[in-house]
C-alpha cells in the first residue's frame, strides 16, 4: 500500500503497476503456497476412496427402483432427470 485517501487506495502490485482501488475492497497479501497441488497423480487404485469420496454410480446402471433412468432392458422411458424431467428438453413434434 503506498498511499491512503479518504475514498481510495493506491497499491503497488508486484508487477510495479499502481493500481487505485476503493478502501471498502478487501484483498490478500502473498502468493500461492503451493503451486504443484494440482498436477500431483494420485498414486495407486483407491486414492480417492482413501480420502472419503465415495463412488458415483450412474443411474442407467441402476434398477428402475433406484433411479429414474434405470433398468433399461426392452426399451424404456426417455432420459430424464433424478425428479422425473425429461433431461434433452421436451418434444416439440408430434408424433403422428
Amino acid at each position: 500500500m503506498i498511499q491512503k485517501n479518504d475514498e481510495t487506495v493506491k497499491l503497488k502490485l508486484p508487477s510495479g503497476k499502481l493500481v487505485d482501488v476503493p478502501n471498502t475492497y478487501f484483498a490478500t497479501l502473498g502468493l500461492v503456497s503451493n503451486l504443484e497441488h494440482k498436477s500431483t497423480i494420485p498414486g495407486k487404485a483407491g486414492y480417492f476412496r482413501l480420502r472419503g469420496r465415495r463412488p458415483i454410480v450412474r443411474g442407467i446402471a441402476m434398477n428402475p427402483v433406484d433411479h429414474p433412468h434405470g433398468g433399461r432392458t426392452n426399451g424404456g422411458r426417455p432420459s430424464v432427470t433424478p425428479w422425473g424431467k425429461p433431461t434433452k428438453g421436451k418434444p416439440t413434434v408430434k408424433r403422428k
